[in-house]
């Protein structure tokens, strides 16, 4: 006599317990094919544009002063021009294209009798917000990036605190 096997019984909790672990697979298998987000490149990008404007500012002030004031702002646009490539080279190396070359448009319509010639105050005050900002963000950062960020902040800070400070500007 052959004996026929009863299919078996499957309870609403094998069931219940079945499909919960094929969602966790499931949730699990798309979070691992999907690509990581693009990098946030914001303050990168802030740190760049404020690099290249206060290199543009002591270069513009340099050169309208006398003394030792005009060495020590050469030196801070130098400084400044080199923090802009140090950050553009990051900028490229993580997203593979080139750094953007401004994100601000400079109007060339006013007169110079319109505004005032920029003084060694006006370099310390673009300095100190430098710093200011990028202290922010390199507390928000990690890694390479935090470290280049904080380092430029160490900079501005010695720039404005020390160097522009012992040149009789304001502290």
């Amino acid at each position: 006599m052959w004996h026929v096997p009863r299919p078996p019984t499957v309870s609403r909790r094998r069931v219940l317990v079945a499909a919960t672990a094929l969602a966790a697979l499931a949730v699990t298998a798309a979070g691992c094919g999907a690509p990581p987000p693009p990098p946030d490149l914001d303050d990168l990008t802030t740190a760049l544009d404020r690099a290249r404007s206060d290199a543009d500012l002591a270069a513009d002030v340099a050169a309208t002063v006398q003394g030792r004031l005009t060495d020590v702002l050469t030196d801070i646009a130098a400084q400044r021009a080199a923090h802009a490539e140090a950050l553009s080279d990051e900028i490229v190396r993580m997203t593979g294209h080139p750094a953007p070359t401004t994100s601000t448009t400079a109007t060339t319509t006013t007169t110079s009798a319109s505004v005032p010639a920029p003084k060694a105050d006006d370099v310390t005050g673009a300095l100190r917000a430098s710093a200011d900002s990028a202290t922010q963000a390199a507390g928000a950062l990690s890694g390479y990036r935090a470290g280049l960020l904080a380092s430029i902040a160490a900079s501005c800070t010695a720039a404005y605190a020390v160097a522009l400070a012992g040149t009789g500007g304001r502290r």
